[in-house]
């Protein structure tokens, strides 16, 4: 028998589609202040062995010419990414859905235990709650990466105002780095999440979208239930 099963409370999903282009506004606009100056390369010395964003990119595009655009973009939906982050770690320690969401000591040896067996190898699965080890993992160090991109961009915004804040992080040039660092790993995160959320099919999607996953119900567990949420 086939029953409904609550997967994703309705906050936990509203945060999430809520964040998600806000998230994306947030990086192209970064991208955009970025792209006016950029000088992040890896290399040694005056050898640049690999440099961000090419000339080439910058004559295609003059996307170089856009600061002011980029910059009225963040500033405004900064604002919006830190209301809604900070409302999502409230409701997260107020609701004790923190409880599934925070790893446990246990978490960093499964989680390779999942990507080993996502990578195809003959690994069986830890035991899977509503978030397996290696969810819990990412998705907590991307809340911690937000409040860090909120700490690094005021650093960044403000200066002179909250020069104490600029010093924590290292100054005015290492705040920008680590900013943008921060930033490269959103991006690396949306991939990977994204090929995830393909890899799982549609049954994950949907209860993203409803809350609700169509799981089997065994015939012992489903006399306990009767009818309730029969399809």
């Amino acid at each position: 028998m086939q029953v409904l099963e609550e997967k994703h409370k309705l906050a936990t999903r509203w945060f999430h589609w809520i964040n998600f282009p806000i998230l994306f506004v947030m990086i192209i606009s970064g991208l955009l202040i970025y792209w006016a100056y950029d000088p992040y390369r890896i290399g040694l010395g005056s050898i640049t062995l690999f440099h961000f964003f090419p000339d080439w990119f910058y004559d295609a595009t003059h996307v170089d010419h856009k600061l002011s655009y980029g910059m009225a973009l963040h500033f405004l939906f900064a604002w919006i990414f830190a209301i809604n982050g900070l409302a999502y770690v409230i409701y997260t320690v107020v609701s004790g859905e923190w409880r599934e969401l925070v790893p446990e000591r246990k978490s960093f040896g499964e989680a390779v235990q999942v990507a080993m067996h996502d990578m195809g190898l003959k690994v069986p699965l830890p035991p899977q709650g509503r978030y397996n080890a290696a969810q819990r993992i990412t998705y907590t160090g991307i809340v911690l990466m937000g409040g860090l991109s909120l700490l690094t961009g005021l650093a960044i915004y403000k200066p002179a105002q909250l020069n104490w804040l600029t010093a924590l992080a290292g100054g005015y040039e290492w705040a920008r780095w680590e900013h943008f660092w921060l930033t490269m790993g959103y991006l690396g995160f949306f991939g990977i999440h994204i090929a995830q959320v393909i890899r799982a099919g549609w049954a994950n999607f949907r209860s993203m979208v409803c809350g609700y996953d169509v799981v089997e119900l065994k015939a012992a567990s489903a006399e306990v239930h009767g009818n309730a949420g029969k399809l």
